[in-house]
């Protein structure tokens, strides 16, 4: 008998705090696991900003900004990034088309007058590619389509309710 208490003895208790996790290991192996399921795609997901070009200068990328903030005359609603992000979903739809590595924006931005720019923006991808041309007053935030794709981008945000 003496022997069987020694043995009983000299066995260290578990930890309150080793117990604790012992229970709840499967609830917090399910819990990471559905974090990384769910909300690290969402998080490290890509959109159209992403794909600019990095090379701008302060003032290229300010008429950039600018472009892609013009909401229409009426100053609330869709933005023209939205409207371009809109047409790019339509077109690729259920595809995470900004995480391809085909994937590219090109923006050519030129001075025309004083506070007159003309961007030219390219999305290319592996399935086609969206092409506009806009020109747009810096002073005034007045953007003018020079073909009928930009035109129809204007037109969406300008009158979308």
């Amino acid at each position: 008998m003496r022997k069987d208490s020694k043995k009983k003895k000299e066995q260290p208790k578990e930890s309150s705090f080793k117990q604790f996790i012992k229970k709840r290991a499967p609830i917090y192996l399910a819990v990471i696991a559905i974090v990384i399921i769910f909300i690290v795609p969402e998080l490290t997901k890509g959109d159209l900003q992403d794909k600019f070009p990095k090379d701008l200068s302060e003032e290229e990328l300010l008429v950039l900004e600018t472009l892609m903030a013009y909401d229409g005359p009426n100053k609330e609603g869709l933005s023209l990034m939205d409207a371009i992000s809109n047409e790019i979903d339509e077109k690729y739809p259920n595809e995470k088309i900004y995480d391809d590595k085909k994937t590219q924006v090109n923006v050519i931005i030129s001075k025309l007058e004083e506070e007159n720019y003309q961007v030219i923006f390219d999305f290319e991808s592996h399935k086609g590619d969206f092409h506009y041309n806009w020109n747009i007053n810096m002073q005034t935030g007045d953007v003018l389509g020079n073909d009928e794709d930009s035109k129809y981008i204007i037109d969406l945000v300008d009158f979308y309710d």
